[in-house]
């Protein structure tokens, strides 16, 4: 019989909790087979907000946690106090087997701490970075890490590069993905000491399709399907991206409704602006996983919508059936590290 994936889904964290876990964790039973969802908090709030949905089937269960890690709470000790938070108990699940993968919008901070800690990292994992899929001309490119590590060595750079295109190639069926460090320029005698002495490493493996530096401004035109770079300049390429596609929605609205003349040609071309602003939603790609861990954890946005959640736990269903952690796992115990 075909084992069914458990996925927990801290339903106390982010900006919209409880709506968008529970409202998300519906949609996606609705939408694809083979998973049941573990919803980690108060089990009385929980239960009350699946009553909005009317769904009573069995593939959705509680898990009563009665602490909640907030956002602006140190994450250690956070974690270290609140033994029975939604993202403690979701994490220990993973931990102990009783699960298969964890889904958060919470505190990132917390989940990062907390999955190092709690879940661990595959042995020869020097560092787990977040992954998240941006979008691009040509679809969409792996940024990795946007989050999870904003000081890197030379070594851990290469193991992104690795584990982000094993990522690209059995979850997005990339064949032999192409990797890009992120530099102020192309040649390989720019940029600061960490990726001048990335470059060379990068240009020695075998296992991975090394392309040369990317400069932040090609990066939207899609000319690599991994683009490796430490935390700190990852996440501001993230947060730049997602401003500029606000700024530039709000812009066009404004545009159009400045005249009669706007709000008629608005009207007409409505349908091609919806499609081509969709390809710029982020919940269309779910969420970003921590990788490298001895379980998957997926950290999503902390405004994240129901249709964020939803996503991301399809997400975990992949993930999964590929098996990207134990090929990952591979690569590294195989002496390619």
């Amino acid at each position: 019989m075909e084992k069914t994936l458990r996925i927990v889904v801290d339903a106390m964290g982010g900006d919209n909790f409880p709506q968008a876990p529970v409202e998300g964790a519906v949609q996606a039973v609705k939408a694809s087979e083979g998973f049941e969802v573990i919803l980690a908090g108060k089990e009385e709030i929980l239960t009350e907000e699946l009553k909005k949905y009317g769904y009573t089937g069995e593939r959705i269960r509680i898990r009563d946690c009665r602490e909640v890690i907030e956002m602006a709470e140190p994450p250690v000790h956070a974690i270290q106090t609140k033994k029975d938070s939604s993202i403690v108990a979701g994490l220990s699940m993973l931990r102990k087997g009783e699960a298969d993968a964890f889904v958060s919008a919470g505190s990132t901070g917390a989940v990062i701490a907390g999955a190092q800690v709690i879940v661990g990292r595959i042995k020869g994992i020097r560092r787990s970075p977040l992954a998240t899929l941006i979008p691009t001309e040509k679809g969409v490119s792996l940024l990795i890490d946007c989050g999870a590590n904003v000081d890197a060595r030379p070594e851990q750079l290469i193991q992104f590069a690795q584990m982000g295109s094993i990522y690209m190639e059995n979850v997005l069926h990339i064949k032999e993905p192409s990797v890009g460090i992120v530099n102020i320029g192309a040649e390989d005698e720019k940029g600061n000491a960490l990726v001048k002495e990335t470059i060379p490493l990068l240009r020695e493996r075998k296992d991975i399709r090394f392309v040369g530096s990317v400069e932040a401004r090609d990066i939207p035109a899609g000319g690599t399907d991994v683009i490796v770079t430490e935390a700190f300049t990852g996440n501001v390429i993230l947060k730049m991206y997602e401003g500029t596609a606000s700024m530039f929605k709000r812009m066009l609205s404004t545009t159009l409704k400045s005249s009669v003349r706007g709000m008629i040609g608005g009207a007409l071309v409505k349908p091609l602006i919806k499609k081509a602003l969709s390809a710029y939603d982020a919940s269309e790609h779910g969420g970003a996983p921590l990788l490298g861990l001895k379980g998957l954890v997926v950290k999503t946005h902390g405004n994240s919508k129901a249709a964020e959640i939803r996503n991301s736990i399809l997400q975990c269903r992949t993930f999964y059936e590929e098996n990207v952690n134990g090929k990952i796992e591979q690569a590294i115990s195989g002496g390619e590290a």
